[in-house]
């Protein structure tokens, strides 16, 4: 089992940036990987990224690549989704979940934070 939650979250301006975390608790986290997904209003949820339990292997989806940087400190049982050059069409709910039984490519994500809001004023 892994538990997770997201934070950081908040109101930021076009062109701002903001960084996300995911704290996990549970004995597993340092061997899953960690998916980061959002939801715009109005929108199905969607991929941005993952990162696979060493980080040796990461993925991004393309339109967010350069932009925005997934990582992680298992020491920390945390991950995180660093995101620069904010965009309104950035504003969503965003979500990290985690998967110890996948590399980080097309994983089943069995696990899910409650996810953390993120406003991106124009």
């Amino acid at each position: 089992q892994v538990q997770l939650v997201e934070s950081g979250g908040g109101l930021v301006q076009a062109g701002g940036s903001l960084r996300l975390s995911c704290a996990a608790s549970g004995p597993t986290f340092s061997r899953s990987a960690v998916g980061w997904f959002r939801r715009a209003p109005g929108q199905d949820r969607e991929w941005l990224g993952s990162i696979s339990r060493n980080s040796e292997r990461i993925y991004y989806k393309d339109s967010v690549k350069g932009r925005f940087t997934i990582s992680r400190e298992n020491t920390k049982n945390t991950a995180y989704l660093q995101m620069n050059s904010l965009d309104p069409e950035d504003t969503a709910v965003y979500y990290c979940a985690a998967d110890p039984d996948c590399s980080g490519w097309g994983c089943p994500w069995p696990y899910w934070g409650r996810g953390t809001r993120v406003t991106v004023s124009s």
